[in-house]
């Protein structure tokens, strides 16, 4: 890839001339992990269909020469002219992250492995990243079937919804270097800033969408009801959209009695449609038709195919339940959990989610998962 090197050059140039003001001192690993989340997202962005951008999280403070790594396998053939177009999106989408940070990079080296450079902030490594193709047999190899997985295919989601209110718990799920999907409620108080900052951090935003529930006891001042006009349904749903900034998808906020109602699902995923939006049904009633509603209006959709996490909010609790997640993710060769931020479910996330690699499952966002 010759004229790909050359082009990694000119960012490695002028991203150093145009970082190099920033950088005034070494970056927490903590930082680091954060802006690889945002190399995943924006690769993942750039990158054709099927593309498949991975990261691992090795940098640490206590190993100042320790990088993180993102290993970005493109689809299709290294001489196709679309696929040098594409690798060129893609240098030129993490070139912005980099600038954003002021991080500089290093001339990029090119091999057989396809091309490696490193990003640095103060002088020390930061990133290492690798942009490969795979070849194009291998890249459109149907998927393993349902139930019988190969090892490093299962893939879970968490999602993490009711966000909105606490700020705090929001910066707890920051701190956390996995790719979780953050689900934020319309309208309350930090729900703008949680999702903007989710966002820049690399992690994927939904919108946690408020439906009345069968006899819900704390209803939203705003939610999607039965009986609602198929205009009264996009003119709440748009509003709750310019509420909630950067989001891919949307999930249901109870709705145990709008999601059973055919008419108002229809309605709905009209909208979602419109505004090129996946669903995920939380499924809050085993009578839902979220789901199939999303499907036949051409939605890209999934739905929660575990249990809950954190049902009972407790440590122990919730760490049987991801168990529980991890191991169904292996069985069913994909999963979706969803969780809450609740002190507990945080600290059971973290304990937890080190071990998922080694079952072979690979967490991934939600967006990934749906069809």
């Amino acid at each position: 890839m010759p004229a790909l090197r050359l082009l990694a050059i000119g960012l490695a140039l002028s991203i150093a001339f145009g970082g190099c003001k920033k950088a005034e001192k070494p970056l927490r690993d903590t930082d680091i992990h954060a802006i690889t989340r945002e190399f995943v997202a924006a690769a993942g962005s750039a990158a054709p269909s099927g593309s498949d951008p991975r990261s691992e999280l090795r940098a640490s403070d206590q190993d100042p020469q320790s990088t993180d790594r993102v290993d970005i396998t493109m689809r299709g053939d290294t001489g196709d002219s679309s696929q040098r177009a594409a690798v060129t999106r893609v240098l030129q989408s993490l070139g912005g992250v980099a600038t954003r940070h002021g991080l500089t990079q290093d001339a990029p080296s090119e091999s057989h492995d396809g091309i490696v450079f490193q990003y640095r902030r103060a002088g020390f490594p930061t990133h290492t990243i690798r942009i490969h193709s795979a070849p194009a047999a291998a890249s459109q190899q149907a998927p393993p079937p349902a139930g019988a997985p190969t090892s490093g295919q299962a893939r879970l989601a968490i999602i993490l919804d009711d966000l909105g209110n606490d700020r705090s718990a929001a910066e707890a799920i920051f701190s956390l270097p996995y790719p979780l999907t953050i689900s934020v409620l319309p309208n309350h108080p930090h729900s703008v800033e949680i999702a903007e900052e989710a966002h820049r951090r690399g992690y994927q935003v939904m919108l946690h969408l408020p439906m009345e529930a069968v006899g819900q006891g704390r209803p939203e001042s705003q939610e999607l009801r039965p009986g609602m006009s198929g205009k009264d349904v996009r003119l709440l749903v748009s509003g709750f959209l310019r509420a909630v900034p950067d989001v891919a998808g949307v999930n249901n906020h109870q709705g145990s009695q709008s999601t059973t109602d055919v008419a108002l699902m229809d309605e709905l995923m009209l909208v979602l449609r419109d505004h090129k939006l996946f669903y995920i049904d939380s499924r809050t009633t085993a009578a839902t038709v979220a789901f199939d509603a999303a499907q036949r209006a051409g939605v890209q959709s999934a739905f929660r195919n575990v249990p809950f996490l954190d049902d009972v909010a407790e440590v122990s609790a919730v760490r049987k339940q991801l168990l529980l997640a991890l191991q169904e993710a292996g069985e069913k060769a994909k999963a979706i959990a969803i969780g809450h931020p609740h002190p507990a479910t945080l600290k059971a996330l973290q304990e937890v989610l080190p071990e998922a690699k080694a079952q072979g499952v690979r967490l991934v966002f939600a967006s990934e998962l749906v069809h």
